[in-house]
């Protein structure tokens, strides 16, 4: 009888508790965005502070990064057997401890150690609530509504940085990271209170009171309560967990959002790191390099809701493949385009929402191709893996700057990935195993 669900769920108008559930994640991503880039905001001052060599500061910046990885690798897939929303709250909390005490650090080991806990919990929350807002959400605005966590994790990241320049030059950057814990433990009574569990998790795994709870959350969505409960295909529960990535029917797909969140990463981080300053290498001053860092990040406020819209009406992988595209074309161009000023920002802002909306699409696009016994265990994969390219990108970027690569070069080379990723989305939805898995199909 869950079929039925997941038709009237994918065919109704969505209601005010669906659009509620969505806010609940745009909120807690608004705060991851806050959370991870934290360290980038404070970094100059916590360098002054204690003297710090280059060498320390970026191991303080990669620390957040590594523990993202991790927890998108190990924590993240519990949410498949636990449940979503005590995963959520769980996080929640690591996250918020560790900003509280990254506030009293006392040494750089402490504080990287430190910030790899609250990226352990922040890379645990990522993937749990992008699968929750999509599952609350109909067919017509599932990818907006995925689409909107990255555009809430930009916009955390901008307002963030917003703050921290306020606060700092007064209370110190201690203050960034006491303020950001406060509010992040701060969402924890309002989860426990609004957030609810997915309905597709309670279908699939049929908790002890997953009756009673489900035909509650119907309720709430508009649906008319059922008088019981499918049984779980035996099927479906023996095809749980990490193992079940690399089945018959998922390996093919498993190893293409693998390669390409590793690809759309990649190239990601190398635009939003080194285009500040590789602007300024093409000749702009470095108030200019940095106004164009402003812009790739205004852009991806922009490009992520967008992508959502479009996928209301176009199918969202070919959304994506166009911006992957165009990404790359733009990317393998606009260096040739700094000696004009107007042209050159207008090109860095069109980047901003192509990046961006690229990295959203693969967020969307995921969830779609996993029934929901695994579905936030492969997006939590997929975005640990694309960690990894995350990782790398700058150590490549630096190491060919070190080879005396020029801007146009790197600029080429890093375009070719998102040209890549666009073949991985092409042959994913060409034979895609599950191509109309709905997020309420068990």
């Amino acid at each position: 009888m869950n079929q039925p669900i997941a038709e009237q769920l994918d065919s109704k108008d969505m209601c005010r508790f669906q659009w509620l559930v969505v806010s609940l994640c745009f909120l807690i991503n608004m705060l991851d965005g806050f959370d991870v880039l934290v360290m980038a905001f404070t970094a100059s001052s916590v360098s002054s502070e204690w003297g710090l060599s280059g060498i320390e500061i970026g191991y303080l910046l990669s620390a957040g990064l590594v523990g993202m990885a991790l927890g998108s690798l190990f924590i993240a897939p519990w949410a498949d057997r636990f449940g979503r929303r005590p995963l959520i709250l769980l996080c929640i909390s690591v996250a918020g401890i560790g900003m509280l005490a990254s506030s009293q650090a006392s040494s750089v080991t402490m504080l990287g150690a430190l910030r790899l806990l609250t990226g352990l919990g922040i890379g645990g929350i990522l993937a749990s609530s992008y699968v929750i807002a999509g599952e609350y959400a109909n067919k017509k605005w599932r990818s907006l509504a995925i689409s909107l966590q990255s555009t809430a994790y930009a916009l955390g990241a901008t307002l963030g940085g917003i703050f921290a320049a306020q606060i700092i030059p007064d209370a110190g950057w201690r203050s960034v990271f006491l303020y950001g814990g406060i509010a992040t433990l701060l969402t924890l009574p309002v989860m426990y209170f609004l957030l609810p569990e997915s309905i597709a998790y309670l279908l699939a795994r049929q908790p002890r009171d997953a009756w009673s709870r489900v035909n509650r959350l119907l309720r709430r969505t508009g649906i008319e309560p059922v008088e019981d409960l499918p049984k779980p295909a035996a099927l479906a529960l023996a095809s749980s967990g990490f193992t079940a990535l690399f089945s018959k029917e998922l390996l093919r797909s498993t190893l293409l959002v693998w390669a390409g969140f590793f690809l759309v990463m990649f190239g990601f981080y190398f635009v939003m790191s080194w285009t500040p300053k590789l602007l300024v290498s093409a000749g702009l001053s470095n108030q200019q390099g940095i106004t164009g860092g402003v812009l790739l990040n205004l852009g991806g406020i922009v490009g992520t809701s967008l992508i959502g819209l479009l996928a209301a009406r176009y199918r969202l992988s070919r959304v994506l493949m166009s911006y992957l595209i165009l990404n790359a074309l733009l990317l393998a161009v606009f260096v040739h385009f700094t000696s004009n000023l107007n042209v050159a920002f207008v090109l860095v802002l069109m980047i901003g929402v192509l990046v961006n909306g690229c990295v959203a699409g693969l967020y969307a696009l995921t969830p779609g191709i996993y029934g929901p016994e695994q579905r936030v265990t492969a997006l939590g994969w997929g975005i640990g893996v694309g960690r990894i390219g995350a990782i790398l990108s700058p150590l490549v970027a630096g190491g060919l700057i070190d080879a005396h690569w020029q801007p146009a070069d790197l600029y080429l080379l890093f375009a070719s990935a998102f040209l890549v990723a666009a073949i991985a989305v092409w042959l994913m939805q060409r034979r895609s195993p599950l191509p109309a898995v709905h997020p309420l199909a068990s």
